[in-house]
């Protein structure tokens, strides 16, 4: 499931069981939760209930092999937003994930990323740098994206590795050395001030 969003754009954290996924929709924003009804140490219905007693508004799709009506009400009362009966086509999730997000942008969640004359449009997925719309692949795309996010700010490989290709292990390659190299002569050429920078010893940083 995490492969095939990841292909279509999206970036995806995981968690083993409900305990992991409680703890990491507390330390971090997402745009939806996909919940599987039932898991280890905490099943889906308790975490949602959980959350949305914190004050958590992220939209949630609901996976589980219950199919009954009573089932879909359960879990749509304690706070689902959508609910996908398994086996499921990969398709539909995604789409599904799509339409849950483009309603939470539409509610007043950022959706336009800006850095000096550098645009990012998260509904339309484009960008665009001082008027010039910009071409990006999927994965430069979501690298962009990670940039723009900690604008100014110095980002490791590491970081890197984990947030955008979700490693959490050197894989030895120079993967992010092949994507920056991209991102850089698409965003940077032609331009009189390059924005992405290296910081040597701790990574890059994009700056306007």
């Amino acid at each position: 499931m995490a492969a095939g969003l990841g292909e279509h754009g999206h970036q995806c954290e995981t968690a083993a069981d409900g305990m992991a996924g409680l703890d990491a929709a507390r330390a971090d924003r997402f745009d939806v939760l996909i919940v599987d009804r039932m898991m280890p140490r905490m099943d889906g219905v308790t975490m949602v209930e959980t959350l949305r007693r914190e004050g958590d508004k992220t939209p949630v799709l609901f996976l589980s092999a219950l199919g009954e009506i009573q089932d879909r009400v359960r879990g749509l009362n304690a706070g689902g937003d959508d609910y996908l009966v398994k086996p499921y086509a990969l398709a539909e999730l995604i789409a599904r994930v799509e339409a849950l997000s483009r309603r939470r942008e539409m509610g007043g969640v950022q959706t336009l990323l800006k850095v000096g004359d550098l645009e990012m449009d998260l509904i339309a997925r484009t960008v665009r740098r001082g008027g010039v719309e910009i071409d990006l692949q999927p994965r430069e795309f979501q690298l962009l994206e990670f940039l723009m996010r900690h604008g100014g700010q110095s980002v490791t490989r590491t970081m890197l590795l984990e947030k955008v290709w979700e490693y959490h292990f050197d894989p030895q390659t120079n993967v992010i050395d092949v994507h920056i190299s991209r991102l850089r002569s698409k965003i940077d050429k032609g331009f009189d001030k390059p924005m992405l920078q290296t910081v040597r010893g701790a990574g890059y940083r994009l700056e306007a």
